[in-house]
């Protein structure tokens, strides 16, 4: 097994010594097959700063994001900082679980065998660094791997019901309903009061519907735009269909938000601009956002998961050394729920 030095173990007065060595998936290049670009290598403990701490990795979270950091599409974001030829940051992964081993000079909301979870930087590897503003305390109720499988899906979904003003009593429906941000999507309007419809294929109806979702659409037989039903939020996460589609769905006042889209290899964001463009001149609401890792809404999402109203589902885990076929199924649009890493 290879050893590369991607950092060093910044140990800081008063920090419990760490390990200085780990083993990780490492990634120098872009490409679109997990086996090709992605190796597990003995590497260097990265270093801690005075506003970090050092996570001992329990479990970790796959997202759609790191298929997209790892093809490096759309191409835009390699001119927004992420890398022209390779990632900046070699280790993948942001969602993490797990215990604290060290802690910067500058910590004061966490300390040494606490468990936490949240953003980390290169959670795809035994240990990894996390600013302590991107981690809240792991609520007890959850296990490592349900616990890691929450910020980044969460924080997706809960923004973007914000950006579609969700109140109790509206119609909300979720395209995408089965997979990690929807999964979420259709807990947190639930619990936000109201009234839910969520749209996925035949064979994630029941999961679709067992975390809460008060009706489910399967696409492959059903058309959420056949005038029988209009609402007054939707909230379509990947999809593809047209804005004129999904306006037809659309009370005559509601709104849209975009979460994403696949298949754009340049900007990835196509349907986002135009539906900015349109929302000027029409009554309805068209709108998109950016998802931002925000320490209140973290707690937010930890406040909901300890008193039960939103539970991560994870369709399945994978060893550090499955890290390849994850992200593979993922793709693939295998998932239920969401796709964990046990470390």
């Amino acid at each position: 097994m290879k050893t590369t030095q991607l950092g060093r173990l910044a140990a800081p007065a008063g920090a419990a010594p760490g390990p200085t060595s780990m083993q990780a998936i490492v990634q120098r290049r872009y490409g679109t097959r997990p086996t090709d670009v992605l190796r597990l290598e003995q590497i260097t403990t990265p270093a801690i700063a005075a506003n970090e701490v050092l996570v001992r990795v329990r479990a970790a979270g796959v997202d759609r994001g790191t298929w997209h950091l790892m093809a490096g599409q759309p191409y835009l974001m390699r001119l927004l900082g992420f890398g022209l030829r390779g990632p900046k940051t070699p280790v993948p992964g942001l969602d993490v679980a797990g215990t604290v081993v060290a802690a910067g000079a500058g910590i004061t909301r966490f300390r040494v065998g606490e468990e936490v979870f949240g953003i980390a930087r290169g959670s795809f590897a035994e240990y990894a660094a996390a600013g302590e503003d991107q981690l809240a305390r792991k609520p007890a109720r959850l296990s490592f791997e349900q616990a890691a499988a929450v910020a980044v899906s969460g924080l997706a979904a809960l923004q973007g019901l914000r950006a579609g003003r969700i109140h109790a009593g509206q119609k909300v429906l979720v395209i995408g309903a089965s997979g990690g941000v929807g999964s979420y999507a259709v807990q947190l309007a639930k619990a936000f009061g109201a009234d839910v419809t969520g749209v996925c294929s035949t064979g994630k109806a029941d999961l679709v519907r067992s975390i809460g979702a008060d009706r489910v659409i399967d696409y492959t037989r059903d058309d959420f735009a056949d005038g029988r039903h209009h609402y007054d939020l939707i909230l379509d996460i990947g999809g593809n269909s047209r804005l004129s589609r999904l306006r037809r769905a659309l009370t005559p006042t509601g709104t849209l938000v975009i979460a994403g889209g696949e298949g754009g290899k340049w900007t990835g964001i196509s349907r986002q601009l135009r539906a900015l463009a349109l929302s000027p001149f029409t009554r309805q609401r068209l709108t998109t956002y950016i998802s931002k890792h925000r320490r209140a809404d973290l707690d937010t999402l930890r406040q909901l998961t300890e008193t039960g109203q939103v539970t991560p589902h994870i369709g399945r885990a994978y060893p550090l050394t499955g890290v390849p076929e994850a992200i593979r199924d993922l793709h693939a649009g295998h998932a239920r729920g969401k796709i964990a890493l046990t470390i």
